[in-house]
């Protein structure tokens, strides 16, 4: 059975330490959580699965990593921890807008002989997006469209009246590295549609808060020697986080069932 390290317990951590609880090919033996959150994340776990608040407490047995803390946790984390060897799964992709960050990371993995994989998260057509940029791809744009609750706590907030929008209205426009880099909490999205296509510089974006919208809704436009593509998806949040998509969470459990299946498609 694969032992896993969980670094984040909130919404999606227990999602997917829930899902996991159910498999007989996957355990979360240790979940690493922030200073302060021990008492509270143990008493959630109960017997059998230990509370950590740094990677060197990690025990041997631990096989692969899985991040879903935010891009603080993947600064603090990912590299010592892909550097020994451990292939890591995250949720984190807007990260890597961070042009030290992506170099420190990737350096990581070669010296372990490690990978880390980001996740498509709370979108989906990646697949046919990573294999159109083999052909070449000449453009991509995605549009995230959430209703005006879902920006509060971001520099939306700088650029809308947000309690008093009565129609769309598109508040950024510009490149994915741009996005990820002036919204963090809320580009992971845009992150991994660039990284999957033509990257963090080519790759534009546009976020719109819409006072008519009831869920997060994600677009993607490509055109390339493939041909044209056109995405879109409405996704629900977790119950008890609307700020937690439940296909991002969905999603990790999904690639660590591919990892242990005997046939995988995508």
């Amino acid at each position: 059975m694969s032992q896993i390290l969980l670094i984040g317990y909130g919404a999606i951590g227990q999602y997917v330490y829930r899902h996991l609880a159910q498999t007989s090919h996957s355990r979360v033996a240790q979940v690493l959580c922030r200073q302060g959150r021990q008492t509270e994340v143990r008493r959630l776990l109960g017997e059998g699965v230990s509370c950590v608040t740094d990677e060197a407490s990690m025990i041997d047995s631990i096989e692969l990593v899985v991040e879903c803390a935010g891009h603080s946790a993947v600064h603090q984390h990912l590299p010592a921890l892909l550097a020994s060897g451990r292939d890591v799964i995250s949720v984190s992709g807007g990260a890597m807008a961070d042009v030290e960050l992506e170099q420190r990371l990737r350096q990581s993995a070669l010296s372990g002989g490690s990978q880390l994989k980001l996740l498509s998260g709370a979108i989906g057509s990646l697949d046919a997006l990573s294999a159109a940029s083999v052909g070449g791809l000449d453009k991509v744009v995605y549009r995230g469209r959430k209703p005006p609750q879902g920006w509060k706590g971001s520099a939306a907030e700088q650029r809308l009246d947000l309690d008093a929008l009565s129609a769309a209205e598109v508040f950024f426009k510009g490149t994915a590295r741009q996005a990820a880099l002036v919204f963090p909490k809320n580009a992971n999205v845009a992150a991994a549609v660039a990284l999957a296509g033509i990257g963090l510089d080519n790759t534009m974006v546009e976020l719109v808060a819409d006072p008519f919208m009831k869920a997060n809704r994600h677009e993607v436009e490509a055109a390339g020697t493939f041909g044209c593509l056109n995405f879109a998806i409405e996704g629900n949040p977790l119950p008890g986080n609307p700020r937690s998509s439940a296909l991002t969470a969905m999603s990790i459990v999904r690639e660590i069932e591919r990892r242990n299946a005997a046939i995988a498609i995508g």
